[in-house]
């Protein structure tokens, strides 16, 4: 439980952070503090059976938070250290199981009820430079402000999320500030190598020019599903993954292409070794009884935004994975599409507020729905029975201003066919979410005040 001592701490520690020297060209340090806690709510639906992994169909009110440091220094004019400590604590409905597009963006960081700190970030980026073209960059959480060379070959190692790096999305990539659900926040079909709060120790090589992208990633894998210890064995089991981004102007609006591919080896196992398995044995087939160093998994997403006025956005995401593998380190999705919109409050003199909405569509292979018919669990979903459909999740949040630093969102979530169960659901989320955050402006205004 979160006391009133507690809170009170929270909100005082921002006035401990401080800018980074805002007169030099290159900024050497920055400080920056962030807080989100969302509360959440769903009451009863159609449930004939549940399994050990099933969402309970009784009504439940969770509550998860995260506070997170964001410190940043420049070693030379190329090299940079990122370091945040984060604490993170909460439930999730059931716990966080019985949708494959979960609720809660949070929820991936969030280990127990307690809040608990952990390191979230330690990492070190150097760029190489080519051209004396420079492009500006602002004071940002995990980015220094100052000039980088245009043209440059970075390479960033240390532990981090690979999500800082990849399927990056104008309108949807931040759980914090944007949308919640899962399989919309991020590509849902990409099984990207994480721990259960989410990060992970890697490196990323990135090509950079005014108009492309090139970049690759390798990342440890958990040692098993859903673990919060990694497997050392790095030469058979990581993760490797590749993104190419186009930028571009349609009718001197800005847009974005990124097409992503990824290969993970882990100590996993296949949909169709555990039904052979349990066939022989005449039982409910177990991913875990057939797992198998250096489990192959593959797939794909291609990643789409599109600015259609200064105030208007639209988005969208298509993923897929071979579907033969065990879901191991994000979510039980094997093909996903999801589309959105997203706009600002200019039009009713609120620039800073946001409404928008989504809709994600999610599936599963034959195999994978087979071994859930059978009575099969993945570390996320399992009623011990399936009658498969695709699952939905429409999600719309209107985010307001309350003051500088502070943001109050209100969500709504629609879930059919939780966890590809035409059997049960539907599923209304509704979610209320509060966000603290503390960049260089409002510290500005803090010193002046």
């Amino acid at each position: 439980m979160i006391t009133r001592k507690m809170w009170l701490a929270l909100w005082m520690l921002p006035a401990l952070a401080s800018a980074g020297d805002s007169d030099s060209t290159a900024e050497r340090w920055n400080l920056f503090y962030q807080a989100t806690s969302i509360g959440q709510y769903h009451g009863t639906f159609r449930s004939p059976y549940a399994g050990a992994n099933s969402l309970q169909d009784y009504p439940e009110r969770d509550v998860s938070l995260t506070t997170t440091l964001f410190f940043g220094l420049r070693l030379d004019p190329n090299t940079q250290v990122y370091f945040d400590p984060e604490v993170a604590g909460g439930r999730g409905f059931s716990g966080v199981t019985g949708i494959a597009d979960f609720s809660n963006g949070e929820m991936p960081r969030v280990a127990s009820a307690a809040p608990k700190p952990y390191l979230a970030r330690l990492y070190v980026a150097h760029d190489f430079g080519f051209g004396s073209e420079t492009e500006a960059m602002g004071s940002e959480e995990n980015q220094l402000g100052g000039d980088r060379p245009m043209t440059r070959y970075t390479i960033v190692a240390g532990r981090f999320t690979v999500t800082d790096f990849f399927d990056n999305n104008r309108y949807t990539h931040d759980p914090r500030t944007q949308f919640m659900a899962w399989g919309i926040m991020y590509n849902g079909a990409w099984d990207y190598p994480a721990d259960t709060r989410g990060y992970t120790w890697g490196w990323v090589h990135e090509f950079h020019t005014r108009r492309w992208s090139i970049r690759y990633g390798s990342a440890a894998e958990p040692k098993v599903a859903n673990g919060l210890r990694f497997d050392r064995r790095l030469f058979r089991d990581r993760s490797d993954m590749v993104e190419g981004e186009v930028r571009y102007r349609l009718h001197r609006h800005d847009g974005t292409v990124r097409l992503l591919g990824f290969t993970n080896h882990s100590d996993s196992g296949t949909y169709a070794d555990a039904l052979a398995l349990a066939r022989t044995g005449n039982s409910v087939p177990d991913i875990t009884a057939v797992r198998r160093p250096g489990t192959l998994k593959y797939g794909f997403g291609l990643n789409l935004e599109q600015e259609i006025t200064k105030s208007v956005g639209a988005f969208a995401r298509l993923g897929w994975n071979d579907g033969k593998t065990e879901s191991f380190a994000f979510t039980a999705i094997d093909r996903l599409a999801s589309a959105g919109v997203s706009i600002t409050g200019q039009r009713w003199k609120r620039p800073h507020d946001v409404v928008a909405t989504a809709l994600a569509v999610s599936g599963l292979s034959a195999v994978h729905a087979a071994y859930l018919a059978h009575g099969g669990l993945d570390f996320l979903i399992g009623d011990g029975a399936l009658r498969y459909g695709p699952e939905y999740v429409s999600e719309s949040y209107y985010s307001a201003r309350l003051m500088p630093g502070v943001d109050a969102t209100f969500d709504l979530q629609h879930v059919g066919n939780p966890a590809y169960n035409r059997d049960r659901g539907p599923v209304w989320i509704p979610s209320i979410r509060l966000h603290v955050e503390m960049r260089k402006e409002t510290l500005r205004r803090n010193k002046k005040s």
